[in-house]
């Protein structure tokens, strides 16, 4: 049987072991964090010249400017037309249920008029320029590019600047293909914290962009955390996760596999089977074992399984509701009967998926919700990444005259019970009865 830990709901000790099962805090690195700064503060100091140098020292490139390290659109459209047929429906299927999906996201602007003439509302607008960071050199993350890239231009963002690094000058034409699909309009081939602070400062190259979004190592997160304030970030992404509910019935080599979809992603990774059914927890456990041998990532998922796997045994689905309410998971699958009833239950995941045949990795690349995802039980606070990430709301206030009358004495003398006389005085100005001297 594979390694993984045996939980019951019932037995003594349940609470605390979760507890230790769910914690995992990335711990604070100061070397990483004093590199970070450093390259941070270069960046912010001498721009184009410490990107170029940054980039030449860290991904063994030999750029001579800025110009070297910038793609052209037709480079793009290259890497495109150059993927074989099936690869390239495949990429522009995904796009178009990802962007479909996320028009429905779109917020609207809407003002009231009250019986005064006072209008109050609501003004959306879009962000003017986001910064998209995609990992690069052998690893392809078309996906990433394509969930990122898709809701900012839904929302009517007007500039997406991509940064993908090319260590060895190595470039991934899945990823660059996936740019062009999803219209992305600037790709710089940068990587690590100097990409970071490209886009958090500006250069003379790299147009200053208002919030950075999408994954990396730890001195992209770092870096991201450090420029928080300055641009608005996604989110600092903590290890993939999966939580099956099961009712029993479902094929016990599907949810194992289901487990591994996560567990493969690396050793931190989370992947958790709850379900009333002790004698189908084995059944599973036994397809697990049986299948790992065929994973080609079976060390890792070997790994993640003994460190931070679980099969639970619950009581029934409403005691499996409040396990699911406890670890608020990244993704959620519920392969039970009545899936929609379940979830109606469920007030805390990044992802919910309803049925037998509804395997995470779906949305993973192409049902169309995001799968950028709240991890580390933060979907008690977040949600996924949507349109709603690349727009602001402005609040609209107008007074009319006979508005200004009948709120000026209420704001007056809150401002008076606050010692802002300054306050006061503006708003009873427009009554005609402020003391002018």
């Amino acid at each position: 049987m594979p390694d993984i830990q045996r939980l019951n709901t019932d037995e003594d000790g349940f609470d605390a072991a979760l507890d230790r099962l769910l914690a995992w805090e990335e711990g604070t690195d100061d070397r990483v964090e004093g590199i970070v700064r450093d390259i941070l503060t270069d960046v912010r100091t001498r721009g184009d010249t410490a990107v170029v140098e940054q980039t030449n020292r860290l991904d063994r490139r030999d750029a001579a400017t800025m110009a070297d390290l910038e793609l052209p659109a037709e480079r793009l459209q290259r890497a495109l037309e150059a993927l074989p047929s099936a690869q390239r429906q495949a990429l522009e299927t995904a796009a178009e249920r990802i962007r479909g999906y996320h028009r429905h996201q779109c917020q609207e602007s809407w003002q009231y008029t009250e019986a005064d003439g006072t209008v109050l509302g609501q003004q959306v607008t879009p962000m003017d320029r986001a910064g998209l960071y995609v990992p690069g050199g052998k690893a392809a993350y078309p996906s990433s590019v394509l969930m990122n890239a898709l809701p900012a231009k839904v929302a009517g963002v007007g500039e997406l600047v991509m940064v993908v690094p090319a260590p060895d000058g190595e470039l991934n034409d899945l990823v660059l293909a996936a740019a062009a699909v999803a219209g992305v309009d600037r790709v710089f081939t940068l990587g690590g914290a100097q990409a970071v602070a490209a886009l958090a400062y500006g250069t003379e190259t790299v147009p200053a962009v208002d919030k950075i979004v999408g994954p990396g190592n730890i001195f992209v997160a770092t870096a991201k955390r450090m420029v928080f304030g300055t641009v608005g970030i996604d989110m600092i992404a903590g290890p993939s996760e999966i939580l099956v509910v099961c009712d029993g019935e479902t094929d016990p080599e599907w949810v194992a596999v289901d487990l591994f979809s996560q567990a493969e992603h690396d050793e931190d990774a989370q992947a958790i089977l709850v379900c009333p059914d002790a004698a189908y927890l084995d059944r599973v456990a036994e397809a697990m074992d049986r299948l790992l041998p065929t994973m080609g990532r079976e060390t890792i998922i070997r790994s993640s399984l003994a460190a931070r796997g679980a099969l639970i045994q619950c009581r029934d689905l409403d005691d499996a509701a409040a396990v699911i309410n406890r670890v608020a998971p990244e993704h959620l699958e519920l392969s039970v009967a009545e899936p929609e009833a379940l979830a109606a239950k469920v007030r805390h995941a990044g992802a919910i998926f309803l049925g037998r045949y509804t395997s995470e990795s779906l949305g993973d690349y192409c049902a169309g919700p995001n799968h950028v995802l709240p991890t580390s039980r933060t979907a008690r606070f977040s949600s996924p990444l949507g349109v709603y990430d690349f727009q602001k709301r402005s609040s609209l206030i107008g007074c009319s005259a006979a508005g200004a009358a009948a709120l000026g004495p209420t704001a007056a003398a809150l401002a008076d019970g606050e010692g802002l006389g300054a306050h006061a005085e503006a708003a009873r100005r427009r009554l005609g009865t402020g003391d002018h001297g």
